[in-house]
């Protein structure tokens, strides 16, 4: 009788994702906690070996995560990171693919790879950190500052509207979006479980702080004084609620979200919003990210949408062995020189 030897492998740790390189970033910079979180929750995330992934990046603070990351990884240039990620998806499809990208990288030059990444259903996952400014280059306003922003390039204050990067991604049919902030450390943790989980694209906001260039750009969303008045919490199956001890709630009234409170007698948590994160139609989703932009609503941290549908990657590969199974289709020459094809003298 063969006598079987169990192979046990050993659990990975956070120190299994960390690199030996010195982390580069400015002291109390928001990227420490981002880079943290995701190298706490990767060993109960990756169902691969860690050879098999591989973060990719463009340029920008950001974009110097996968030096610090214990895995494989590729320093693009500016912007093209989720076009590389696509590549290297499609040539390898076993392979788990990460993205690190700043506002400035993925939402200017890289902006018409990253909606066509969400258009596919690429299965990667995009890990976006927005601190409204371009911190790499020294403090210059980028597509997510906010109209008025006084900056290097901006000395009399913007005039450009910025964009909203969970309305953009939800228009783009990514499916799956999310919004987290470096300071709620718990919630990052999860939502980064949440992305590490989804089967296509998986876009996560998070709002970082540059303590440099844009110091407290979100902190009312952080400090203990005003989070609470100013943060909602979304949670499948539940009714809106925020606020000190809840006192607040968001109410729908058609497609206009309202806030009521919940302390007057005339509301309760059944006239509420209920957010289901699985819905179908994208309009809800939307209507979440209007949030942001308008006065007196709260900011949403959560899930926003999540559907699943194939992915582009898998759509591809099993085409080709569809086609590897049919003698004479897929053959280059015939590409190339049948059809309409002529000669130019």
């Amino acid at each position: 009788m063969e006598n079987k030897v169990e192979v046990k492998t050993a659990k990975l740790t956070a120190k299994d994702f960390a690199s030996d390189q010195e982390v580069r970033w400015c002291p109390g910079c928001g990227d420490y906690s981002i880079l943290a979180q995701v190298q706490r929750t990767f060993p109960e995330i990756i169902d691969v070996p860690k050879e098999d992934v591989v973060w990719i990046s463009g340029i920008g603070c950001s974009s110097r995560f996968p030096y610090y990351m214990d895995t494989y990884g590729f320093h693009g240039i500016h912007g093209r990171a989720p076009i590389l990620a696509t590549g290297v998806k499609l040539a390898n499809p076993k392979l788990s693919v990460w993205v690190a990208t700043g506002d400035g990288d993925l939402l200017s030059i890289g902006g018409n790879h990253f909606i066509h990444a969400c258009r596919k259903n690429i299965d990667i996952k995009i890990l976006l950190f927005n601190n409204r400014i371009y911190g790499l280059t020294k403090g210059q306003y980028s597509p997510t500052s906010e109209k008025g922003k006084v900056t290097k390039t901006t000395p009399f204050g913007s005039v450009d509207y910025p964009f909203n990067p969970t309305m953009l991604a939800t228009g783009s049919e990514a499916t799956f979006v999310a919004r987290s902030i470096d300071r709620h450390t718990k919630h990052l943790q999860e939502m980064i479980k949440r992305v590490g989980a989804h089967k296509g694209t998986a876009f996560l906001e998070i709002y970082q702080n540059c303590n440099i260039f844009n110091d407290g750009a979100f902190s009312v969303l952080t400090e203990k004084e005003t989070k609470d008045d100013n943060v909602l919490v979304l949670e499948q199956g539940k009714p809106m609620v925020f606020g000190k001890d809840g006192s607040k709630g968001i109410k729908l009234d058609g497609f206009t979200p309202k806030v009521v409170d919940l302390t007057s007698g005339q509301f309760s948590v059944n006239d509420l919003w209920v957010h289901d994160e699985f819905e179908e139609s994208p309009v809800r989703a939307a209507i979440l990210s209007t949030f942001t932009e308008t006065p007196g609503m709260p900011t949403p941290v959560g899930v926003f949408r999540q559907v699943l549908k194939p992915t582009y990657d898998q759509g591809l590969d099993e085409q080709i062995e569809a086609v590897k199974k049919k003698k004479g289709q897929g053959e280059l020459a015939k590409v190339l020189f049948g059809g309409n094809t002529w000669e130019v003298n």
